[in-house]
């Protein structure tokens, strides 16, 4: 049963995208709309490969946990042991809505007697992660932080199944905004200050990570929900390119904008993640630690709107250390801060449009919802089929924009949110403020990153790494190069 966080701006939020909305004239006249994503580009090869720690490996990441298990200096069991322990210590963060640890345990067991065969599944054999809770796993209810909704599926969702393949121990399900309706997760508690929230809607995944609950997280963005999380939980959140992973087996948000993706340590752990959530399509751990020399980074100065001083302040240092590391590092001219509020807009019509729509066909009693997912899908119930379709011909505007853009950027690099985490008690008026860097991102279907850069006054803040479509190569061999360099900086300590 999910708590009811009183407080509501949902109404307005999406009230404020249809004014902005109303504007919109498409570049061509004939504009179709882009009710189905087909980015161009394929996977990148790999280039020279170092083989460099990320930073952070020794202690609670993949791919530490993986080589030790194949010394034998621990076990899959032991592992999952660890986690539990974590996740009993992290009960006041209200990170875990249902527990494995008996399943979890039986799988460890079988996991390391299959190792000791001389089995070996490969680098996720026998590692302990969340899942989370709108996304199934068979037998396991899956509640999406609602009241009013709980499913026992007997299947995996496909991205779970993949993962279990591989040798992954699902040891929970863990917390979102209702129905990942939400950027804030403010049922759930920020580990570095329980004041605060952890970010949304994958805020149980944050938190797990951070807290050792597991050494991974399989999670869901849709506007901005890998990667807020992982800012104000200092992890690492990636959000592949629009298909990449398959998204069946979850409860919608929005059918055009869902993404699954992986919440971790290290930028490598991500990159081990997804070349197994992709079935082995995307070649990505061999980019750890590869040189980034003469990588072109675009910095767009929209994105640095409204920004706190610490943020500011450390987002500039990564920025630094990027050139310290021999990439160019010029201003970008897209995207505008129009692009930025377009995106917000048309992300926030399609995606409650949307979501209505599910809910409508789930008829479940609205009065049990929280008060801002409720306000959201009874203003999104109201919107013109019109108005849903401009909202996609903008959409398809801003793709085409945004990929003449990388012609002269090979990454764009920004804050991921220009603010630490809010204190609990005003999460509503954050609706909107929190995804504005993330949104575009998600409508059209680029990748994304949001690796940890520092703190500010204790509380983690982090850059967002962006690159052309399935190009998410890229973006591991930056982000894992700025991992080691930034961790040499010591980059903790910035003023708010």
């Amino acid at each position: 049963m999910s708590t009811k966080p009183p407080g509501s701006r949902g109404g307005e939020a999406v009230a404020s995208a249809l004014a902005a909305l109303a504007g919109y004239r498409p570049t061509r006249i004939e504009r179709r709309p882009a009710f189905d994503v087909h980015l161009p580009g394929g996977p990148g090869q790999p280039g020279a490969n170092g083989s460099v720690a990320a930073a952070g490996a020794e202690c609670c990441s993949i791919g530490a946990a993986a080589a030790e298990l194949r010394t034998g200096a621990t076990t899959s069991g032991r592992l999952v042991q660890e986690s539990l322990e974590a996740v009993r210590r992290g009960s006041s963060l209200r990170a875990v809505v249902h527990l494995m640890a008996d399943e979890a345990a039986a799988q460890a067991a079988g996991l390391d007697a299959e190792l000791a065969a001389g089995h070996d599944r490969g680098p996720l054999h026998g590692i302990p992660m969340t899942v989370k809770d709108i996304i199934h796993v068979a037998g396991a209810p899956t509640r999406a932080g609602s009241a009013v909704y709980q499913q026992v599926s007997g299947v995996d969702a496909e991205a779970v199944s993949r993962l279990r393949a591989a040798g992954a121990v699902i040891i929970a399900k863990v917390s979102t905004h209702e129905f990942a309706l939400g950027v804030t997760t403010p049922q759930s508690r920020n580990p570095h200050d329980q004041t605060r929230i952890p970010g949304g809607s994958s805020g149980g995944s944050a938190i797990a990570v951070s807290t050792g609950m597991g050494l991974a997280s399989l999670a869901t963005d849709t506007r901005a929900s890998i990667r807020v999380p992982a800012a104000f939980c200092g992890v690492v959140g990636l959000k592949p390119t629009y298909g990449a992973v398959p998204t069946s087996g979850i409860v919608p948000n929005s059918w055009t904008m869902d993404h699954i993706g992986p919440l971790t340590r290290t930028v490598g752990d991500a990159a081990t993640m997804l070349e197994v959530l992709t079935a082995g399509r995307s070649r990505l751990r061999a980019w750890v630690g590869s040189p980034v020399a003469g990588l072109r980074i675009g910095v767009p100065m929209a994105a640095f709107a409204d920004i706190e001083p610490g943020v500011e302040a450390g987002v500039r240092a990564a920025l630094a250390a990027a050139e310290a590391l021999g990439c160019a590092v010029t201003e970008a001219l897209r995207p505008t801060a129009a692009d930025l509020d377009d995106a917000n807009a048309a992300g926030m019509i399609v995606s409650r449009c949307e979501a209505a729509t599910f809910h409508r066909s789930l008829g479940a009693d609205r009065s049990q919802y929280w008060e801002e997912v409720a306000d959201q899908l009874q203003a999104a119930a109201a919107i013109p089929a019109i108005d849903y379709l401009d909202a996609q011909r903008l959409r398809a505007d801003l793709t085409e924009g945004l990929l003449a853009a990388f012609e002269h950027h090979d990454v764009l690099a920004m804050p991921t949110v220009p603010v630490v985490a809010p204190h609990v008690e005003d999460f509503a008026r954050y609706l909107l403020v929190l995804s504005r860097n993330t949104t575009l991102w998600s409508l059209t279907g680029f990748p994304a990153i949001s690796v940890p850069c520092g703190t500010a006054g204790g509380l983690p803040f982090a850059l967002q790494l962006v690159a052309p479509p399935w190009r998410e190569d890229l973006l591991v061999a930056l982000g894992s190069a700025l991992e080691v360099a930034l961790a040499a900086l010591s980059l903790d300590s910035f003023s708010v």
